[in-house]
């Protein structure tokens, strides 16, 4: 009866904390969709709720990295559940980060407001933003369905979101270089862009990570970045 009552109790800790990351993958969503709702039609007030909300994501992986460390340290986990444990922690931290860079992109919209749009750079970042919260939505349903193929679809559809910023880096560079008025714009548009196709990172690291929760194995192959512009700029 003993070790029935432990057990139980280790499956509801294992419960409760992998609510905790879909909550908090909710959540994440929900900023990258209004941070760029807010960017699209310079609303500044949605903006500002979009850096507030910010707190709620990093109070849920305080929340997460504490329970999951009292989980370690109490069940002492083995095999599968240590693995889902390891995964829950790198996960919210992804998570994390990602909610990070929709902040920033928030944080960008009141400058733009006062700026004239520059070209159809907006177009650009809101196709990433679409593609990464959907590439987001589909790693956390790999992560509840246990599904490593649905996770290798996410991991290449990251390249997808390279190569519109790649376009729209060297779009940005020719505006500025065609009126220097646009400078000062193009470099917060570049700064927005830099950050989504971080997102797709971090995705794509979640993805990853679901791949070696579900077959104990990271993927085999290192996953190419088609990011042509590291060694021109950072961010």
């Amino acid at each position: 009866m003993q070790e029935e009552h432990i057990s139980s109790v280790f499956d509801r800790d294992l419960e409760a904390v992998q609510a905790q990351i879909m909550k908090m993958g909710g959540l994440v969503e929900e900023a990258i969709r209004l941070a760029a709702k807010s960017l699209e039609t310079r609303d500044g007030e949605l903006a500002r709720d979009v850096r507030e909300r910010d707190r709620s994501i990093d109070e849920l992986e305080h929340q997460i990295n504490q329970r999951a460390a009292r989980i370690l340290a109490l069940r002492a986990p083995t095999a599968v559940d240590l693995r889902l444990i390891l995964t829950v922690i790198k996960i919210s931290g992804n998570l994390e980060r990602i909610g990070d860079y929709a902040k920033n992109m928030a944080k960008r919209t009141g400058v733009l407001s006062q700026l004239a749009p520059v070209g159809d750079s907006g177009a650009s970042i809101r196709r990433m933003t679409r593609l990464v919260e959907a590439m987001l939505k589909d790693a956390l349903d790999a992560y509840v369905q246990r599904d490593a193929a649905l996770a290798a679809d996410v991991i290449a559809r990251d390249e997808d979101v390279d190569q519109i910023y790649n376009a729209l880096f060297r779009e940005l560079l020719t505006f500025m270089m065609e009126d220097p008025r646009n400078i000062t714009a193009c470099m917060h548009l570049h700064f927005i862009a830099k950050n989504t196709e971080r997102m797709g990172d971090h995705v794509t690291s979640i993805a990853e990570q679901v791949t070696y929760l579900v077959t104990g194995n990271h993927p085999d192959e290192p996953r190419p970045k088609a990011d042509t512009t590291s060694s021109a700029t950072e961010v």
